[in-house]
């Protein structure tokens, strides 16, 4: 397959006149903060995503409490749904704001994806009926991927080039933070104050992200010519779906277990409910660490990555099953361990998404962050499944061990496939790794141009494109 050479076209004269600084030739202050501006939207969206586990008795107590008195275990069950509305949010939210953001400069999509997350977070807090705030959860949800995802390509742009995935790192970094600190905050203050309060201070965190991104961002005008019907063009790559698939599949074993961790706390490690803000504390940190290790990982050797952050994973899951039983200890570590090894998957399998999707970047980088949520709502629902099943709280593990071997196998048969169908493609990517943005790279010169056409048959670039090659 050959990507042809790029028209070398004169610019249009008022993209000569006042031309602005590339954003990774920015002071380096300006850099820092406009990054740290980027990541508060991540802490805010952590702890709006995970601190609700953590919380998850005392709402079902406030909004299920008939339920409750009568069956508590169907109600945590039922109080489960919170989690899955959000994570459907994410899923529908990310690809159809990814598609109507194509016309829109970075800065001003991302600052209203703010303002959007603060409002669905205040009717998250508001909402009287359990009804009613199932529906402000997936509300609150929809801004989230698209938010990610324009987060990470703005990140990137600010580190330059050949840093691509450092900056999806940073991006998430809010994530992380938010799982490190944000989330045992929130769920200690929600065992003292109730859970609307911590909502309100969530929405709180998104207020001030929008003032520091008008702040810090430098402005990204958006990029002309664009159509929505041009970004949907990635979805005719197989190879995005099936990215999509493993992450949605291997990070549900993650969630399954994730989901119920207050529950899993008292009821298997035998722990006091005081106690779960330190176990979110410890998944914190793995996540922090995971995220950090990823984002170095991936830019080194994406494929590297993959094949050994999951069994990792595995094993980390395995570990949680057989060290959680009785053992406070053991469930701190095994949390940690499994957050560790799932974090540091992310950066790769979003940066593998961006790499297939090509110019549709905004939405390669966005359903990275469906797929994460379709794991969400998969992982919840499954965890919830076996509990209401009578299986107990231990269960939830065992379904995490085998959608996390299923996501290790699709990336086994993946990887396979690709290095058979074109060793010749995969070298001439790798020499081009660092393109992340904008048009495709180019890859000869044009007196080169016939060389390649001799050598090659020319193709598209819209089929399946093997983008795993290492640097």
């Amino acid at each position: 397959m050959t990507l042809h050479t790029a028209s070398r076209s004169a610019p249009p004269p008022e993209a000569t006149e006042n031309p602005l600084p590339a954003p990774h030739e920015l002071s380096i202050r300006r850099r820092t903060l406009a990054l740290l501006a980027l990541a508060l939207g991540g802490v805010g969206i952590g702890a709006s995503e995970f601190a609700t586990m953590g919380l998850l008795p005392g709402i079902a107590d406030g909004l299920l409490s008939e339920q409750m008195a009568a069956e508590p275990t169907a109600g945590i069950a039922r109080a489960g749904g919170l989690i899955t509305a959000y994570a459907l949010g994410v899923v529908v939210g990310a690809p159809v704001l990814a598609l109507l953001s194509v016309r829109w400069s970075r800065t001003s999509m991302i600052i209203a994806l703010a303002v959007a997350l603060a409002a669905g977070t205040v009717l998250s807090a508001l909402m009287p009926t359990f009804e009613l705030t199932l529906a402000a959860r997936f509300l609150a949800g929809v801004p989230h991927g698209a938010y990610f995802g324009v987060a990470s390509l703005l990140a990137a742009s600010l580190m330059g080039p050949g840093s691509q995935g450092k900056g999806v790192a940073v991006a998430l970094s809010g994530l992380t933070v938010a799982n490190l600190v944000g989330v045992p905050l929130m769920t200690a203050l929600g065992q003292v104050a109730g859970w609307r309060t911590v909502y309100l201070v969530i929405a709180g965190i998104f207020l001030a992200t929008v003032l520091a991104l008008r702040w810090t961002l430098p402005p990204q005008p958006a990029v002309p010519g664009r159509r929505a019907v041009d970004e949907l063009l990635a979805l005719r790559r197989l190879q995005l779906w099936i990215v999509m698939a493993i992450a949605a599949v291997g990070f549900a074993g993650g969630f399954a277990v994730f989901s119920y961790v207050a529950d899993i706390t008292t009821q298997i490690s035998g722990g006091s409910a005081t106690v779960v803000p330190w176990v979110l504390a410890a998944a914190g940190a793995g996540m922090t660490l995971g995220n950090v290790l990823g984002g170095i990982t991936t830019d080194r050797s994406l494929r590297g990555t993959l094949l050994l952050g999951f069994p990792l994973y595995i094993a980390a899951l395995i570990g949680l099953f057989l060290a959680a039983p009785g053992s406070l200890p053991g469930l701190v570590i095994g949390f940690f361990a499994v957050n560790t090894a799932s974090s540091a998957l992310s950066p790769a399998l979003q940066t593998w998404l961006i790499r297939v999707a090509h110019r549709s970047e905004v939405l390669g980088a966005s359903l990275n962050h469906a797929a994460f949520n379709v794991a969400n709502a998969l992982g919840a629902a499954l965890g919830g499944a076996v509990i209401a099943g009578g299986l107990g709280f231990r269960a939830p593990m065992v379904v995490a061990i085998v959608l996390a071997s299923t996501g290790f196998v699709l990336v086994g048969a993946t990887l396979v496939a690709l290095q058979l169908r074109s060793r010749r493609t995969l070298a001439v990517l790798a020499e081009h790794e660092g393109t992340f943005t904008g048009s495709l790279p180019v890859i000869a010169a044009e007196e080169e141009h016939e060389e390649h056409e001799e050598r090659e048959p020319a193709s598209t670039t819209t089929g399946i494109l093997p983008v795993l090659a290492d640097a």
